[in-house]
């Protein structure tokens, strides 16, 4: 199945900083990762065989991207879903770059790189989400999220994404 996404990036974000301030925020491998478009190698990342129930945050601005149970083993050696945690999550735009045309994923908040889309995935979207363990924070269904994920639901979280999450956790502990 292929499905056609369409870039839908529109260039300017909530969440804007300098390069020294996400520097100062970011870990090293994050920063690589989320602000110069990096990828870890394939099977070193944290989060590529988590089989723990929980949601995936943006390690750039703490915004709920995906939830354990759209994850899949894909064999590729990253952390792989099939849909986000709700649809405006992350945007989409063209990445031409090492002689390739792929369809890059980046936070909706701050147009962090957070890994690429492909149309190989299970159903029901046939998508794959191919996420880079350093672009996000896993916060496990009962444990306490840390500040920047407490700071961006606070002050920046949607009703939608609010609503997802509610929606996750009580599905978990049924």
């Amino acid at each position: 199945m292929t499905v056609k996404i369409k870039d839908n990036d529109p260039g300017q974000y909530e969440v804007s900083k300098t390069e020294a301030e996400w520097r100062a925020l970011l870990a090293p491998d994050s920063y690589y990762i989320l602000r110069n478009a990096g990828t870890e190698r394939p099977y070193t990342g944290k989060y590529f065989d988590n089989k723990q129930a929980g949601i995936y945050y943006s390690a750039a601005t703490g915004q709920p991207l995906f939830v354990s149970d759209t994850k899949y083993d894909s064999g590729c050696g990253w952390p792989s879903f099939f849909e986000p945690i709700v649809p405006g999550a992350v945007f989409y735009r063209t990445d031409r770059s090492h002689g390739m045309i792929r369809t890059e994923v980046v936070d909706s908040r701050s147009g962090s790189h957070l890994g690429h889309l492909f149309n190989d995935g299970p159903p029901p979207t046939g998508l794959r989400y191919c996420m880079n363990s350093g672009a996000m924070i896993f916060v496990g269904i009962n444990e306490e999220p840390p500040a920047r994920v407490k700071e961006y639901m606070a002050s920046l979280a949607t009703e939608e994404e609010i609503k997802a999450i509610e929606a996750f956790k009580k599905k978990s502990e049924e």
